[in-house]
């Protein structure tokens, strides 16, 4: 089976939370301001779901780039007050800020914008004391893509069994894991995964049918995948314990 491991699918994970799960319209307003990598991609997705989005970057080149994919792309200094508001930034509902390796320039726009009244503020974070800063100074969401993709692909390393890894919260997180060996040809009941190791299965993949209410009789088959969801430190024991075949 193949498994999938691009930037692009974080970007969407983070598209999922800013959108789907906040509970927005379509045509919601957003700014995006740094189009490197991230910020591209969450343009992009953005744009791909219907929003309205502003594209902001220094570099003409970027906005080159994204002229056609934006609803606007404007060359701009986020880190300047007044052209925030000539560019009506005060009037959008969620800013993204993607700025890339300068923590300077990220912060000094995350305080502009919390002065701006911004409704929701996500801010791109180079490291945990990044984060920390950010959100005392009113950024309502902080993202690491570069954190979560590694631990993405670090679960993947330890087993082939490891299909994907989405970290939900600091401590919980969603697994999607093929059934190994030790698995195969048992049932929930008999494996008692949440008992034994403080998690639950939210669903079962068997081919192109997904069963989202699975029942504890289900045989469990070689190609089955579950999608397993608990603590970082109960998933790990999981892991450890039934999905790595040795």
């Amino acid at each position: 089976m193949t498994r999938h491991f691009f930037y692009e699918e974080n970007v969407i994970y983070w598209i999922n939370k800013i959108i789907h799960k906040r509970g927005y319209n379509m045509k919601q307003e957003f700014a995006v301001i740094g189009l490197g990598r991230f910020g591209g991609s969450i343009c992009r997705e953005l744009s791909m779901e219907g929003m309205n989005v502003l594209a902001i970057d220094r570099d003409e080149d970027k906005i080159n780039e994204f002229k056609n994919i934006a609803t606007y792309a404007v060359i701009a200094d986020a880190t300047d007050e007044m052209t925030l508001k000539e560019l009506g930034v005060n009037n959008i509902d969620h800013v993204i800020v993607a700025i890339g390796d300068n923590i300077q320039a990220s912060i000094l726009t995350t305080v502009i914008l919390t002065e701006l009244d911004i409704k929701k503020i996500t801010v791109k974070a180079q490291n945990d004391y990044h984060e920390k800063i950010l959100r005392k100074i009113g950024a309502n969401q902080v993202v690491h893509p570069e954190r979560d993709m590694g631990k993405r692909i670090a679960h993947s390393i330890i087993s082939s069994n490891i299909l994907d890894y989405l970290e939900v919260s600091d401590e919980h997180s969603i697994v999607e894991v093929k059934v190994s060996r030790k698995m195969a040809g048992q049932t929930l009941i008999d494996l008692d995964i949440r008992a034994n190791y403080g998690c639950n299965v939210v669903a079962i993949k068997q081919g192109q049918h997904i069963n989202v209410s699975p029942s504890a009789e289900d045989i469990l088959e070689t190609d089955d995948i579950l999608i397993v969801i608990g603590s970082d430190k109960d998933i790990s024991h999981f892991e450890k314990e039934l999905v790595i075949d040795q």
